[in-house]
């Protein structure tokens, strides 16, 4: 029985100290790997401080605050903005692309010349705008689409539209033959001139040129009828009309005070209806009807039939028109004259020329003056001013050539230099610019070379134009905004990249003078 309680009690002292051992066993494990977690934790922070260098994180150095750091980071926050500028102009800008093609323009598609030529010696009266070219097209004297106005010295216009009136191609005259006539018309001069012209109603005046063969054809009708209208309505009785004539290469400066231009020139002077300039000239009309005896006499009656033959001293308006109606215009008040408008003509080398023409009267070519002044010569059709300043916007150095004659005056003295023509030779390339919103716009430039030369005839102002078989075509080119997008993009990454490379060579730069100055070798 003992025996057994003593066992018993050796048992449970057994049991009692195992217990404490395994418990003490397992708090040294637990302690052991408490101890080597830790140790794991140390290594994990390790490597992640060496995973954060080596997958690109930024460093401590572009962390920590210094003065080369806001620096550097300053320049490159002005570089984004510049660059960002730069791309943006660059992006508002409009690209073209620029080719040489054939030009296809069909053959009745004509090519417009507008212009505007002031002449300060050409009278209006002869005045003619002519056209041809190398296909054989000769038009003279184009009045349709061309406009004269009478100017002064100071190219001033000094009245209405010049009426030019219909075209006369013939003028009729009397047959030529040995008749003898009589003088029946009044000599005048310079002396009593305005005296003669205060004593009758109307004076109708044959200015004319012993040497020209129109007025030599004119003299005798001219004779003829001065006889009749003198016996018919005597100037000392009845006083309401008078026939005379000057001879101009005598009298020169009254004929010139008149801007006499051609040979004959006849003019109608109206006593009372008449109305001096600031010069003291009257204002009349000038006669361009036929020239034989039986035509003048009927216009002579025509024009006294209206004065009342007791009242000589005035004239009366009269507004039936009679069959010389047409055959009187009013002459032009000053020796000058704008001539401005337009032609077409066709896309071959040609010729625009300006000159006194008239096929019932001759010239004086040491006389003629074909000074001139242009302000506007252009080829094709008007480009209005907001076109042309969005074509500008695209192109600045279109149109420069577009009116190149524009404000440029050529002036000759014909006492120095007589017989004078002046030529203006042009070479035009059409140009067009197609916009990016399909608008097409056409418009044409050219050189211009000039020259004076001796006329052989009658001096001209001629504009030869020759048109290039080649034309230019310009196509706007308009840009992505994702492309845009794509470049701004590149800049921010861009300059930071740049920047942090530039701030970590001089970071590290830095810490290695630094070094260097404490001593420390490596």
């Amino acid at each position: 029985m003992k025996g057994r309680l003593a066992k018993r009690r050796d048992k449970s002292h057994f049991v009692s100290n195992y217990g404490k051992d395994i418990k003490l066993n397992c708090l040294i494990i637990v302690d052991s790997i408490m101890g080597q977690f830790d140790t794991f934790n140390a290594e994990c922070d390790r490597c992640d401080y060496s995973l954060s260098k080596e997958s690109g994180k930024i460093p401590r150095d572009l962390t920590e605050a210094s003065l080369s750091g806001a620096g550097l980071s300053i320049i490159a926050a002005l570089a984004m903005m510049f660059l960002f500028g730069m791309e943006l102009h660059n992006y508002l800008s409009i690209t073209t692309s620029t080719s040489v093609i054939v030009d296809r323009s069909p053959d009745e598609d004509y090519l417009r010349i507008d212009f505007n030529i002031s002449f300060p010696a050409l009278s209006c009266e002869f005045a003619s705008v002519d056209v041809s070219d190398v296909l054989g097209t000769n038009r003279l004297n184009i009045t349709k689409t061309v406009r004269k106005y009478s100017i002064n010295k100071h190219l001033k216009a000094t009245g209405y539209e010049f009426d030019s009136g219909p075209v006369t191609y013939r003028v009729k005259h009397d047959e030529e033959n040995d008749e003898e006539y009589g003088e029946g018309s009044v000599t005048l001069n310079a002396d009593n001139f305005d005296r003669i012209s205060h004593q009758h109603a109307i004076l109708v005046v044959n200015f004319y040129a012993p040497w020209c063969y129109w007025s030599n054809r004119l003299k005798p009708s001219w004779e003829k009828a001065a006889k009749i209208i003198r016996e018919r309505h005597d100037p000392e009785v009845d006083g309401r009309i008078i026939m005379g004539k000057v001879d101009c290469t005598v009298e020169v400066d009254l004929c010139r005070s008149h801007h006499i231009q051609g040979y004959p020139s006849i003019r109608i002077f109206r006593k009372g209806s008449d109305v001096r300039d600031e010069h003291g000239h009257h204002e009349h009309e000038s006669y361009y009807g036929d020239r034989d005896t039986d035509t003048l006499v009927k216009t002579m009656e025509e024009l006294v039939a209206p004065i009342a033959l007791e009242s000589p001293n005035l004239s009366l308006e009269d507004k039936t028109v009679t069959s010389t109606e047409n055959a009187k215009r009013p002459a032009p008040r000053e020796a000058g004259c704008r001539i401005e408008g337009f032609v077409r003509v066709k896309k071959v080398p040609g010729n625009l020329v300006i000159s006194a023409r008239s096929g019932a009267h001759s010239f004086d070519s040491s006389l003629m003056n074909m000074s001139h002044v242009i302000s506007d010569f252009s080829f094709g059709k008007k480009i209005t001013p907001r076109v042309m300043s969005d074509i500008k916007r695209i192109l600045p150095y279109i149109g420069a050539s577009h009116a190149k004659l524009n404000g440029k005056s050529y002036l000759t003295d014909p006492d120095d230099h007589a017989n004078v023509t002046v030529e203006h030779y042009l070479q035009l390339v059409k140009t067009e610019v197609m916009r990016s919103s399909h608008q097409l716009i056409e418009d044409y430039e050219f050189t211009a070379h000039s020259s004076l030369t001796h006329a052989l005839s009658i001096p001209v102002v001629k504009f030869h134009y020759e048109p290039s078989p080649m034309q230019v075509l310009i196509t706007e080119k308009p840009k992505s905004f994702s492309h845009f997008i794509t470049n701004v993009c590149a800049i921010i990454g861009g300059v930071f990249t740049v920047a942090g490379i530039l701030d970590s060579i001089l970071h590290n730069t830095m810490r290695l003078v630094k070094k260097v100055e404490l001593g420390k070798n490596f």
